[in-house]
């Protein structure tokens, strides 16, 4: 979930310094924009990471329940 919060916010501040304004000509002028593509590039492959790990912890959950429902079926035989 961090991660995903943390994409969100430099995705954001990288499209923010990209709009024109005094930050905007700023990046363009003293940095070439390099920073503006590190973050947004960034940020894009932090929310893939971050949906990546919320599918991990529902599949997690999934194999926890099912192995509980096992169990449970070999109690009942065993009894």
């Amino acid at each position: 979930m961090t991660a995903i919060i943390g994409g969100i916010i430099a995705i954001a501040l990288g499209l923010w310094l990209v709009f024109p304004g005094p930050l905007g000509q700023a990046t363009k002028w003293f940095i070439g924009g390099g920073i503006v593509v590190l973050l947004i590039l960034g940020g894009i492959i932090a929310v893939a990471a971050g949906i990546s790990d919320i599918k991990d912890k529902i599949e997690e959950k999934r194999e926890r329940e099912k192995e509980k429902k096992e169990e449970v079926k070999e109690e009942k035989k065993e009894n």
